[in-house]
């Protein structure tokens, strides 16, 4: 991994492979070993770019608060610094799905393509997000094992975990990995992340909208409805998987990403 002086915080990340660019960006509290298989398959072909966000995995923590908005400024100015200058496909999970949103809005130059996969575009409604802030004041109390306890069952529904028994390894090793600071930076941040859904239909970049047909968090109805919004949007549903469907069903949305990178201009 590459570490770099960014916005002023240390950023590492993977950058691997040549060719059209491809950010992969993670979901919470996790780190871009989450995207281990797509680096591997993406990279064959494309430069792959995987970045820990401030605070996650091996880059720099920052204390308080994080916002969607910072995130997206600090992965512009993390290709600023690797010298990538032509458009890239942007894919965010999650999490890394709010940071897209705000990179769309800031940036939308410098994208080539969107890969939504088991995301939201709504805000939280006003008790999910004082949930967010009582569980950052939580961890920094106790540490990040309850969230691992919290978090699990719905990352992954039991018949993934039965499948997949070392996803649900690498999930719980990630999160009680992730600095209670950084955990609690981010969580305020999506607290107070906007409602992108009445802009969906300004996107205009090619857009591929991913979601693992057992995910309880962001549902299948709910994203097919995000690419209904976004004009020209393909929408795949993810077999046998939950919310971390690049982790779960690896395959399957491998497959998807390469045939819709191998039809872009």
């Amino acid at each position: 991994m590459k570490t770099l002086e960014v916005n002023g915080a240390e950023l590492a990340t993977v950058d691997q492979g040549a060719g059209m660019p491809v950010v992969l960006v993670h979901g919470f509290p996790l780190d871009h070993t989450m995207w281990d298989a797509q680096i591997e398959a993406l990279s064959r072909g494309y430069r792959v770019i995987a970045p820990d966000l401030r605070g996650f995995g091996r880059s720099g923590v920052t204390e308080g608060k994080v916002t969607m908005k910072q995130f997206a400024d600090d992965l512009a100015g993390l290709l600023d610094a690797l010298g990538v200058d032509e458009p890239v496909v942007l894919c965010g999970l999650s999490m890394g799905g709010y940071v897209a949103w705000q990179f769309w809005r800031r940036y939308a130059p410098r994208l080539r393509g969107l890969v939504l996969c088991d995301t939201r575009a709504a805000a939280d409604a006003p008790d999910a997000a004082r949930a967010r802030l009582e569980t950052a004041d939580r961890v920094l109390r106790e540490g990040p094992a309850l969230l691992a306890d919290a978090m699990l069952p719905k990352l992954l529904p039991e018949s993934s975990r039965k499948r997949n028994p070392h996803v649900a390894d690498s999930l719980r090793r990630a999160i009680l990995a992730a600095d209670p600071r950084a955990i609690a930076a981010a969580s305020r941040g999506m607290a107070e992340r906007p409602d992108v859904t009445g802009m969906l239909g300004q996107i205009r970049c090619p857009t591929l909208v991913l979601v693992g047909q057992l995910d309880r968090i962001s549902t299948p109805d709910e994203m097919r409805a995000i690419a209904d919004a976004i004009p020209g949007a393909r929408f795949v549903p993810i077999a046998d998987a939950g919310h971390v469907s690049p982790m779960e069903n690896p395959d399957a949305v491998n497959t998807a990403m390469l045939e819709f990178l191998a039809e872009l201009p």
